[in-house]
């Protein structure tokens, strides 16, 4: 059977045809021919054709009625702040308590207080939470009935999204720890866990002015507050999922077994505080670690001290009650960890 050659030479080279240029005009920038002109214009699709003067007019933009110059239109430039968003930032300030003067008209401010702090204007809800700073500071008297209505008002204007808002309310609640902090104990349930969970929800965020500024407001709620009531209430923060709150919480238990006595402890439980202490130390965040570290320091110096005010002052005799105590209270591990922890310090 005859085989067929195979030609594998390669086709030749077509000829490329010409790119089409673009089209600056429209169909309807071509002039259209004269009446009565027997021809007809030529169109070729590889000319390009001139933009008319209408087209080109189009294009522009107009100026402005009465301006000599045409307005550019600059995609990159930034916009330029109106008068009135930099007249509302400027309108507020962060003022430290220290420079907070008493207010001319103090019993109205009270009677709309409030009302103020409810406001959906920002600039007026700031206004409203400096004037309970100042009442707290110059006239608890007047801000101690509405107090609880008061805390609740602020916590709303913790969860807004204005930052000079949040941080102006978290302000407020300083001041108002400050001046009221042997009574929050006997506030309701509602309007201090509320406030309290926020400030740990916000001493837990990345901004860092505002956790700072929550931090400084916790700081003045341990110092001002009852000890053993605060106990209390931050030991249920100390198995919440978010991990910065716990160490948050735990830190606030540090500082609040710091000013407990031995007598305030048994109170709340020596072995429960005890197992407070040792959750803490397997936290994941070093700051949840050392806090536990400072809360067994307390604890074991209240004992000590105890045991020194009853006569036993003999080292390995404390020593070893407080083992017993640590082995009563906790698992095996738990307790060794603890016992390690006194005996270093």
């Amino acid at each position: 059977m005859a085989l067929r050659s195979i030609d594998n030479t390669l086709p030749a080279a077509v000829q490329e045809r010409p790119k089409k240029v673009q089209k600056l005009a429209v169909a309807a920038a071509v002039p259209a021919a004269s009446p009565g002109s027997g021809k007809k214009k030529k169109n070729d699709e590889n000319s390009a054709s001139r933009p008319t003067a209408t087209a080109v007019a189009a294009a522009v933009p107009a100026a402005s009625p009465g301006s000599g110059t045409k307005k550019k239109n600059d995609e990159n430039s930034a916009p330029r702040p109106t008068a009135t968003a930099a007249a509302g930032e400027q309108a507020v300030e962060y003022i430290p308590s220290e420079e907070l003067e008493a207010l001319a008209n103090p019993k109205a401010k009270a009677a709309g207080l409030v009302a103020d702090l409810d406001s959906k204007d920002w600039v007026r809800a700031c206004e409203a939470l400096n004037d309970a700073r100042r009442l707290a500071i110059h006239h608890a008297a007047l801000l101690k009935p509405i107090l609880e209505k008061v805390m609740l008002a602020i916590v709303k204007t913790m969860k807004s999204p204005r930052s000079a808002v949040l941080k102006t309310s978290i302000m407020a609640c300083t001041d108002i720890f400050n001046s009221f902090g042997n009574l929050l104990s006997s506030a309701s349930d509602e309007s201090f866990d509320k406030l309290l969970l926020q400030l740990l929800l916000k001493a837990s965020q990345d901004k860092r002015f505002v956790c700072e500024e929550a931090e400084k407001a916790m700081r003045a709620m341990a110092a001002s507050m009852p000890p053993l009531p605060l106990l209390k209430k931050l030991k249920a923060y100390v198995h919440h999922a978010n991990l910065r709150v716990r160490a948050k919480a735990a830190v606030a238990i540090s500082h609040c077994a710091s000013r407990m006595d031995i007598e305030a402890m048994k109170e709340f439980g020596m072995s429960a505080l005890l197992k407070v202490a040792a959750e803490l130390l397997n936290d994941r965040l070093p700051e949840a670690r050392e806090a536990a570290r400072s809360v067994v320091g307390s604890m074991h110096a209240a004992f000590a001290k105890e045991a020194a005010a009853k006569g036993d002052e003999d080292g390995p005799t404390v020593a070893a009650s407080w083992e017993n105590l640590c082995s009563l209270s906790l698992p095996p591990m738990s307790a060794q960890a603890v016992a390690k922890i006194a005996s270093s310090q």
